[in-house]
C-alpha cells in the first residue's frame, strides 16, 4: 500500500515514515526476491533513508521518506552492530535465533496466533526464508540464517545472535567488550549495554534496547542477546524516533511515554 502512497505524499511536500518493508530495501532485485511481487515505485527506493536510527542518525537529518527496519531486523542489527563496526567479526554467517510475542503477527486472526494456539506453546515459523532475513543481511553484510520463533507472550523480541571472531583479531570479551559496544552507543540514549542478559520485560512499552554481549573462548563465538519491545523500539516508536532526528527535533520527543497496551 505504501509504494502507492508515497509518490503522493512526496509530490505534497510531506515527509513520509513508512512502517511498512515497502522501502527497507535500496535495491529493487532485493525488495522482489524477498516479498515476490514487483515493486510499484522504485525510482523511490533510491531516495529513501533507512530508519535504523542508531546506525543511520547521520543520514537521517532533512529525510523526506523514512523506511522503519523491521521489528527482528532491529534486534539483530543492534545487537552486531557495534561487532561489524570495529570489523571485529568474519564474514563467515551470522546464525540469528528470534522469540516474538504474538502481538508481531499483527491484528487478523488466524488459526495459528488464537489463545489456544499459543499459550503454553513455543514454535518456529519462517524457515529458511522469513523476510527478515534479507534486511539483516542488508545491514550487517553478511550471509544470514535467521529462524523465528512465536513466543507464548503479548509483546516483546528477544534475538540471540552467534558470530565468529575475525581470524586476524584478538577477540575481546568480559568489561572490554562491554565498553566496546557502550562507546559504540555512547550517543544513543535508547540503547542499554547491559551486564546481564537481558528479557523482554525490561524493555516492555519502551523505545529501549537492551543488549548483553559475551565472548565465548570454547566455541570462539561472539553470542549477543538483545531485547526490544516490538510495537514500540520494532515499530511506532523507532518511526517517532527517527521523524524526530529528519525534523531536528530532541530525539526522546514523545517517546518518554510507556505504551502497555496490549
Amino acid at each position: 500500500v505504501s509504494q502507492t502512497l508515497a509518490p503522493k505524499l512526496l509530490d505534497e511536500g510531506r515527509v513520509g515514515v513508512d512502517l511498512g518493508a515497502d522501502f527497507r530495501f535500496a535495491d529493487e532485485a532485493d525488495y522482489e526476491f524477498w516479498y515476490r511481487s514487483h515493486h510499484q515505485s522504485p525510482e523511490l527506493l533510491k531516495r529513501r533513508i533507512y530508519g535504523l536510527v542508531e546506525v543511520t542518525r547521520q543520514d537521517l537529518p532533512g529525510a523526506r521518506l523514512i523506511a522503519v527496519p523491521g521489528c527482528y531486523v532491529t534486534a539483530a542489527s543492534l545487537g552486531l552492530w557495534p561487532l561489524v563496526v570495529r570489523s571485529l567479526i568474519s564474514d563467515d554467517l551470522v546464525i540469528v535465533d528470534g522469540y516474538s510475542g504474538v502481538s508481531g503477527a499483527g491484528k487478523s486472526p488466524k488459526a495459528s496466533t488464537h489463545f489456544v494456539s499459543v499459550n503454553e506453546n513455543l514454535s518456529a515459523y519462517g524457515l529458511l526464508d522469513h523476510r527478515h532475513t534479507g534486511e539483516m543481511e542488508m545491514n550487517l553484510g553478511r550471509r544470514v540464517l535467521f529462524t523465528p520463533h512465536l513466543a507464548p507472550i503479548s509483546r516483546g523480541i528477544l534475538a540471540t545472535s552467534y558470530a565468529l571472531p575475525d581470524q586476524v583479531k584478538t577477540p575481546i570479551m568480559g568489561d572490554e567488550l562491554l565498553e566496546l559496544y557502550r562507546g559504540v552507543y555512547a550517543d544513543s540514549p535508547f540503547v542499554r549495554v547491559t551486564e546481564q542478559p537481558p528479557g523482554t520485560r525490561q524493555v516492555q512499552g519502551t523505545n529501549f534496547v537492551a543488549i548483553h554481549p559475551v565472548y565465548d573462548p570454547r566455541t570462539n563465538r561472539y553470542v549477543v542477546i538483545s531485547a526490544i519491545d516490538n510495537l514500540v523500539k520494532g515499530a511506532a516508536g523507532q518511526a517517532i524516533q527517527a521523524l524526530n532526528v529528519s525534523q531536528g527535533w530532541p530525539e526522546e520527543l514523545g517517546l518518554d511515554q510507556i505504551g502497555v497496551w496490549p
